[in-house]
């Protein structure tokens, strides 16, 4: 193959004219060659006309920051036509591919002869990225208040430049609120308000649907709560078929059959310690889990798979099974903050992107069908074999450990800790009354477990870091109550899960093995509706 550099490239001039020094007459339809750098560009169609190049570099936030936007593929760029003004409305442009060329062409003319010209033509490069500004800019917000036709700005006002005294707050201020975003498409559309044909319209009457936005995953899996009569017996015969259909080799029939001598053993598991059991891709065990149990929503079973035909309601001893909520108490009353725990979060607010800064690139569909075996003859070349087994951490609790999250789902027996497990059997033979939050516990042992297991943590980060300071503990308001507490952190778990369902959709389905979730719950419900 030829070098790159030693590449030519022919073009056709059709409008331009050159002078033959023996002639002296137009030759439209000449052509030139000139040489193919190798040099890759990146192109930003400015929406707009500059007299200078940093000025309009300031707009896109200085050349560092396109770099920094460029070098994650996922990012728009922003433009601000006033950088200056932190309440100005960004334009966004969209980062596509494109094959263009970058050409220099100078047009030398005789000042005698004006049809006598020269044409020098220089390939500076290849352009294999361009970002188009296709939105709309005309949504701003300035600071001024407006007030019998006179328009007062308060950026003096509003903006702190240095530190400012009490009285500089206590002022009184007019009103002004801009909106966090103005709106999730930047791009005009024309609605005339009839419904979209190719929409799959759902039933109404149906009640196991998010919005009509989303056609339902075909998972097969039964939801159970803990207020209902009765429980299923047997799956749905679409979820053996389902099953049937993908299961193709020996780890697919290997996997079926762990899962179904652990149900045997064990009538209720958590899906993170099915994962620590078997070595079978998450996708696949999305389809087999439903061929076995069923999925509770509600009660102090909820989140968890159990076996089909087993009430837990009516037997004492799933007492064990009972699932208990639990997230790393981080507060100065605990003694602690959260950079003193060598945890971190799934997801951090300072890294918070709105939704209009991301391209949203439709992901291709995949099948179950393709994914890869784990069979075969192995040779040199191949890559090591994938494992999608969680770690043991992910559903176990010993004393001396840390959770691999700051919120962790756990079933009581898997709470290996001696004082804990005395704790649930205090009342061992004695149940009465399965209750909606401790089950068949004695009502409030789910508080205690958990400030058990926080004492615990406690004790573990002050032995790794021994020179925080103690710091005083607060008094908890009496009118607050435990229900109080219970229903707080519900409305918490809710709004959470509110917040995140958008994202979790935008995030790539490619596996990738560690410690487990670190909110289980909600996106397990999410895969399967």
């Amino acid at each position: 193959m030829a070098d790159v550099r030693d590449a030519k490239l022919d073009f056709t001039l059709k409008e331009l004219t050159f002078s033959r020094p023996a002639e002296r007459e137009d030759v439209p339809g000449s052509s030139s060659t000139v040489e193919l750098q190798d040099n890759k560009l990146v192109c930003v169609e400015y929406p707009g006309v500059f007299s200078s190049a940093d000025r309009m570099l300031a707009t896109l936030g200085s050349e560092q920051k396109v770099t920094k936007t460029y070098a994650n593929p996922s990012k728009r760029l922003e433009l601000r036509y006033r950088p200056q003004d932190p309440f100005c409305h960004s334009l966004y442009g969209n980062r596509v591919p494109s094959g263009n060329l970058l050409l220099r062409v100078r047009r030398r003319v005789r000042k005698n002869d004006p049809k006598d010209a020269e044409i020098h033509m220089d390939m500076l490069g290849v352009i294999g990225t361009t970002y188009k500004f296709t939105g709309l800019a005309d949504f701003q917000c300035l600071a001024v208040h407006s007030e019998g036709g006179k328009h007062t700005s308060l950026y003096d006002k509003i903006i702190l430049r240095k530190p400012e005294s009490q009285e500089f707050f206590e002022q009184p201020m007019p009103y002004f609120l801009p909106p966090p975003i103005f709106s999730r498409l930047d791009s005009p559309v024309d609605y005339f308000y009839r419904p979209d044909v190719h929409l799959n319209q759902m039933p109404g009457d149906s009640k196991n649907f998010i919005g009509l936005n989303r056609a339902g995953r075909p998972h097969n899996a039964i939801f159970v709560s803990f207020t209902d009569p009765i429980v299923p017996a047997e799956c749905l015969e679409a979820a053996k078929v389902t099953w049937k259909r993908i299961c193709m080799n020996e780890c697919d029939k290997r996997g079926e059959e762990q899962l179904k001598k652990m149900f045997e053993s064990r009538p209720i598991w958590s899906r993170n310690a099915v994962k620590a059991n078997i070595n079978l891709h998450p996708d696949k065990l999305k389809l087999l889990l439903p061929v076995y149990a069923y999925y509770m929503v509600t009660g102090p079973w909820r989140s968890l798979w159990v076996k089909l035909g087993y009430d837990p309601r009516k037997t004492p001893e799933a007492k064990k099974y009972q699932m208990l909520d639990f997230r790393i108490r981080c507060s100065s009353k605990h003694g602690y903050l959260l950079s003193n725990i060598p945890i971190k979060a799934k997801r951090s607010s300072l890294n918070y992107s709105l939704p209009n800064t991301l391209n949203k690139s439709a992901p291709q569909p995949a099948s179950v069908m393709d994914l890869p075996t784990q069979e075969g003859p192995s040779s040199s070349r191949d890559p090591a074999p994938v494992t999608y087994q969680l770690k043991e951490s992910s559903y176990i609790f010993r004393e001396g450990m840390l959770p691999p999250h700051r919120q962790m789902f756990y079933q009581v027996c898997d709470l290996d800790v001696e004082s804990i497990q005395k704790e649930i059997e205090q009342n061992n033979g004695n149940e009465q009354h399965c209750d909606e939050r401790d089950g068949w516990c004695v009502v409030g042992t789910t508080d205690k477990l958990r400030d058990m297991i926080s004492a615990m943590i406690k004790a573990v980060i002050r032995a790794q870091k021994p020179a925080l300071p103690e710091l005083p503990k607060r008094r908890r308001r009496k009118a607050q109550s435990v229900k109080d507490v219970y229903a707080e952190e519900e409305e918490d778990e809710v709004g959470e899960y509110e917040n995140r369902e958008d994202e979790e959709e935008d995030e790539e389905d490619e596996f990738q093995p560690s410690e487990g979730s670190e909110n289980e719950m909600e996106t397990e419900i999410l895969d399967y509706m």
